[in-house]
């Protein structure tokens, strides 16, 4: 045996039974840094590591965090929030409202590129800070005592509801001021929630173990998140009992996927989006509104769903998938028409463009390496070849190196994009398609849909607004920016001895409110 195979091992599967949960996690977690997390990998370790002012219990339910109580003005503009007594970092240091203020203000700056800092932009001067107009001195955050924050917002929102993101849970800036970007290695990362960090092991898992210093300790002592790119070796491990809980299910027939695990099969509504995204700053997307929707006419969502995916997910010819309160979708007109017919209008529209046989379309689809993704992207190439005649070569990259590319908008032309609700809103999914917004990876840039934004955060009443956003949403995909493909479902395995895992419409599962007994 190798050196080092061993500790390895034992590391891996070590005779604490009972005494640590095995959470499959997907990619490889790009930060923990929970200012900087983008993705849903870095924000599953990020909850059990930190605790905001809000928290959500394990059904997603809003419930106290940091902050043991709140009240809002009359007005809505003004939200405060009374702290727990005897709040403590994970080092045993004191956590006081003026630590969590200056946490906020770290998270706006501009250096910090928080990627979902927009989602706050009620917060007064949120916007001006993050672009550096103002100083982060000048973010409508307040501490007029150590017990106290108090939120001042331009308008009305569901503040409570963004404070449940990472965005919102306190960094300790002593440990950033000392260590930079190394903040978040193991024994220098701070952190104020259940669990603190006990070890990184890069490409493989990240350990956490329970914080002494959380008020309440948490039912299991220790949790490992595996690295779990590839769905079906997440699976295999499964059976193996290797793993408690895995972050998804690859494509397989559901009745055989019912039949071979039955009640350990969790399959639920969830509020997620899949799509395809352009890169419209680049030829041959940018400016090519007709090229763009005959690519998107030529899939087959049908087939896409009940034989790529097949584990529940709704084909999709929007951005904002079905479920979100209070809001009815926008959808592609065409979406009601037969495949026949979509397939004639994406012939007609490819020849709009200026494509044919004689001038076929050559096009590089890039996602990131896993075993749905790549099914999926070999399916969409076989549509484009088959309708239309294109050209398409298939692109797969590691996680880091996927969203890097994806987000610079240079080599990438068609990319696997898709979002997952941070929050119950549809203005959680249109915000990432501002000229401004860190999360817009299409390049999508265009007043009259920013208009409709403004719009709504102006309306007087919750009808309006969603009305507003609806507005937004069908005037985004009239510009085919995206190629809807399908709304998501939550996919998991869980291990009978697991308890306390709820559904819920975000699929979020903290470990503090998950139990494990010993395995029969």
């Amino acid at each position: 045996m190798k050196a080092g195979v061993l500790p390895l091992l034992l590391l891996c599967c070590g005779p604490a039974l009972g005494q640590v949960l095995e959470r499959g996690n997907g990619p490889e977690p790009s930060t923990l840094d929970a200012h900087r997390c983008p993705e849903v990998a870095c924000a599953n370790v990020l909850r059990d590591l930190y605790e905001g002012l809000v928290a959500e219990d394990g059904g997603g339910r809003r419930v106290p965090g940091m902050a043991e109580r709140w009240e809002v003005s009359a007005d809505g503009r003004t939200w405060t929030f009374h702290l727990r007594p005897g709040l403590r970092w994970s080092n045993g240091e004191p956590l006081d409202a003026g630590q969590v203020v200056a946490s906020f203000r770290r998270a706006f700056a501009p250096a910090t590129a928080a990627p979902f800092a927009g989602h706050f932009e009620a917060i007064e001067n949120a916007g001006a800070v993050q672009r550096g107009e103002l100083p982060p001195t000048r973010l409508g955050i307040a501490a007029p005592d150590a017990q106290t924050v108090v939120f001042t917002l331009v308008r009305s929102a569901d503040l409570p509801r963004l404070l449940t993101l990472p965005t919102a849970f306190p960094v300790y800036l002593p440990a950033l001021a000392e260590h930079g970007a190394q903040h978040t290695r193991p024994g220098r990362l701070v952190s104020n929630g259940a669990y603190r960090l006990a070890g990184w092991l890069p490409q493989a898992m990240i350990t956490l173990e329970r914080n002494p210093e959380f008020r309440e300790p948490a039912p299991i002592p220790r949790v490992r998140f595996h690295v779990t790119e590839d769905a079906s070796s997440e699976l295999k491990r499964f059976e193996a009992g290797g793993l408690h809980l895995t972050e998804t299910v690859p494509p397989q027939p559901l009745p055989a996927l019912r039949a071979r695990f039955g009640d350990q099969l969790r399959i639920s509504p969830y509020l997620g989006s899949f799509w395809l995204g352009y890169n419209l700053d680049q030829p041959p997307f940018k400016d090519a509104p007709a090229l763009r929707e005959a690519l998107s006419l030529a899939i087959d969502r049908d087939i896409l769903t009940r034989h790529v995916t097949g584990l529940g997910e709704v084909p999709a010819y929007g951005l904002v998938p079905p479920g979100v309160a209070g809001y009815t979708p926008a959808s592609l007109g065409w979406g009601r028409a037969t495949q026949a017919q979509r397939e004639a209008l994406a012939r007609r529209r490819y020849a709009e463009a200026g494509y044919g046989p004689d001038k076929p379309l050559e096009v590089e689809l890039r996602y990131n390496t896993s075993t749905p993704h790549r099914r999926l992207a070999l399916a969409v190439a076989a549509m484009w070849r088959e309708v239309l005649g294109a050209r398409v070569r298939l692109r797969n990259e590691e996680w880091k190196v996927f969203v890097g590319n994806r987000r610079q908008r240079v080599i990438t032309q068609v990319f696997r994009g898709g979002w997952i609700a941070d929050v119950d809103d549809p203005r959680n999914f249109l915000d990432n398609f501002r000229g401004d917004s860190n999360a817009n990876w299409t390049g999508y840039d265009d007043p009259a849909f920013t208009a409709l934004l403004d719009a709504a955060d102006a309306a007087p009443t919750l009808e309006a607004r969603a009305a507003r956003l609806r507005e937004a949403e069908a005037h985004l995909l009239r510009a085919h920016a995206i190629l809807p493909v399908y709304f998501y479902t939550s996919k998991h395995l869980v291990r009978p001895e697991v308890g306390g895992f709820e559904a819920n419409p975000l699929d979020r599962h903290p470990t503090r409110f998950l139990t494990l007994a010993p395995r029969e």
